[in-house]
């Protein structure tokens, strides 16, 4: 039937024309600064979720840098003209608290209230604890959560004539096994460290049972000025260790970016510490065997490891958008929460698994075929260590570069490894400062 023939049966009756026009989809911007596997990986989950109904089409924007993508928010966000996003990637700044006091953020759970989406009870506080405030409630969702993991190369293992299902678990044995592969397979690159200040200076603290921040990590209530534990003997103690290695060449590699994975994918380097994001890359890496641990300690600060900060990007929801927008927007969320979804996430990028059923969904052959990444993805589910509840920290982003500035600065020998801590306490202290705790100057008495 034509359109003029239902027209012309409609006149002089009361009727609806149905079907006449179809309804565009609502548009879901996101902006993420994923690359690589993972960049793909969610293309291809919205491509997916695109094809599966019409209601709402999602748009992906890539940035290359968080710097970028928050200076083009910031812009949208105050322009009235259409094209705000509708969720962002934000990573982790250790004060979710004030990005969802922002005016143009909506905390999730207020987003969720609205438009709920089924299971939200079974996320997982242990590895969403990041993103709640501190009543529990979720303020982002935290797809991109990781935790810093070591990575150890199978073949590199064997020809050293070490054990590969026996990864070093103690930095003195790492270093044992860092001697093995330089001297017996050849390696340029015993050790290299990515993110070195979320794997050798946050995570040092909790896998030894100490605190990064004092008092309490920062997320107890307290009148006492918040600053970093850096004076704490296995500071000093990892500091020099690392510097040993760095003029012995164990260590040949670090930064606080990512180049030391490149190497890793490569069979450049040996072993390497990173974090569980970088997973995709190296499923992804030809001729590459590999196995997955937990951070080492020391045994002689703790006597057994406690377990790691969880961390990471999440998705911000923006404000300023319609009711049908929002459930739309709450409806890619509900996508992604799914089992089958979140459990092929998971696997395909090392990002940790949002609840159980995403655990139990996974593919068993996955954790096979990388040995040890099971028994540290289960440990997560499991953790109740007060020291890894995660930290609070004012200003965490202008602190964290100087932590790598020091950090680079020891390892080059410009600065001895303790006063290196020392200047990075003093000058992080200023920016930690919580002015709610500053005590007000007496006042001038009367002559």
């Amino acid at each position: 039937m034509t359109f003029l023939t239902r027209f012309a049966m409609c006149l002089g009756i009361s009727c609806s024309i149905v079907g006449v026009a179809k309804a565009e989809p609502i548009e879901v911007q996101v902006w993420h600064t994923l690359t690589s596997v993972n960049k793909s990986e969610f293309e291809k989950i919205a491509k997916q979720f695109n094809s599966e109904q019409s209601e709402a089409k999602v748009v992906l924007k890539a940035f290359d840098h968080q710097a970028a993508l928050r200076a083009q928010a910031t812009a949208a966000m105050a322009s009235p003209d259409a094209g705000k996003p509708s969720l962002v990637q934000i990573e982790d700044n250790r004060s979710p608290e004030l990005i969802a006091q922002h005016k143009n953020i909506i905390p999730l759970y207020d987003l969720l209230k609205r438009h709920p989406i089924a299971d939200l009870n079974w996320f997982l506080p242990q590895t969403t604890g990041y993103m709640r405030d501190p009543k529990g409630r979720l303020l982002a969702f935290p797809f991109m959560a990781e935790i810093p993991v070591m990575l150890y190369n199978l073949d590199g293992y064997t020809k050293a004539g070490l054990d590969p299902a026996k990864p070093a678990r103690t930095w003195p044995e790492l270093q044992n096994h860092l001697l093995a592969l330089r001297d017996k397979a050849y390696y340029d690159c015993p050790f290299g460290i990515s993110q070195q200040v979320n794997t050798h200076l946050e995570n040092l603290a909790p896998v030894n049972n100490a605190l990064f921040v004092t008092p309490g990590n920062g997320l107890d209530v307290t009148k006492q000025q918040p600053e970093l534990n850096l004076g704490d003997a296995v500071f000093m103690r990892h500091m020099s260790i690392m510097v040993s290695w760095k003029r012995s060449e164990l260590l040949t590699q670090n930064s606080n970016g990512l180049e030391a994975d490149t190497m890793f994918a490569e069979n450049k380097c040996a072993v390497i510490t990173t974090t569980s994001g970088a997973l995709g890359q190296m499923l992804d890496a030809r001729g590459l065997k590999f196995g997955m641990a937990p951070l080492p300690f020391y045994d002689q600060v703790s006597p057994k490891a406690g377990a790691p900060f969880v961390s990471g990007g999440a998705l911000w929801a923006v404000s300023g958008h319609t009711k049908e927008a929002e459930k739309a927007t709450s409806a890619f969320l509900a996508y992604l929460s799914k089992p089958v979804i979140a459990a092929n996430w998971h696997q395909r990028t090392g990002y940790l698994p949002l609840t159980d059923a995403a655990f139990r969904a996974a593919d068993a052959s996955l954790y096979d075929k990388v040995p040890g990444i099971r028994l540290l993805v289960d440990s997560m589910r499991q953790v109740n260590d007060k020291n890894s509840r995660g930290f609070r920290a004012r200003n965490y982003h202008s602190v964290e570069p100087i932590l790598s500035r020091q950090f680079d600065a020891a390892l080059s020998g410009d600065v001895p490894p303790v006063a290196a801590l020392t200047v990075a306490l003093d000058e992080s202290r200023p920016l930690m400062s919580d002015p709610a705790l500053v005590k007000p100057a007496p006042a001038a008495r009367k002559k």
